[in-house]
């Protein structure tokens, strides 16, 4: 699969799937984010991606700017996690979805996916 692809497998789609993160997934915090982070395992590949955008964040431009920089940042540092799980990130209050650029997600999100790739699952299936 390329680096470059963005399939259907890669989302979190039904309301269940975001519910069973919720509960049963770990909490990881950042200055501008909240992921929840459900392991199901050590493996290649599987790693899905939920986003929640609240209307508190502002008009539809705004938030759809929110979502458009995540999936990015999924889809070029995918190959960067080594379990399969499900990931949901919500963007917190004090983050300006007009001025959110790739390099502030990046500069948060990246030493957070070490953290997912070391703390949550292998406590879990050790």
């Amino acid at each position: 699969m390329s680096r470059l692809s963005w399939t259907k497998e890669h989302k979190l789609l039904r309301k269940p799937e975001f519910d069973l993160c919720y509960e049963q997934g770990k909490k990881l915090y950042t200055k501008n984010f909240i992921l929840f982070v459900l392991c199901h395992g050590i493996g290649p590949g599987g790693v899905r991606l939920g986003l929640t955008v609240s209307r508190k964040k502002g008009p539809a431009v705004v938030r759809n700017r929110i979502k458009r920089v995540m999936r990015e940042f999924f889809r070029l540092n995918q190959e960067n996690f080594k379990v399969r799980a499900d990931v949901i990130f919500v963007p917190k209050r004090n983050l300006d979805g007009r001025q959110i650029t790739l390099g502030l997600a990046e500069k948060e999100l990246l030493p957070l996916i070490d953290r997912i790739n070391v703390l949550s699952c292998e406590r879990e299936y050790q």
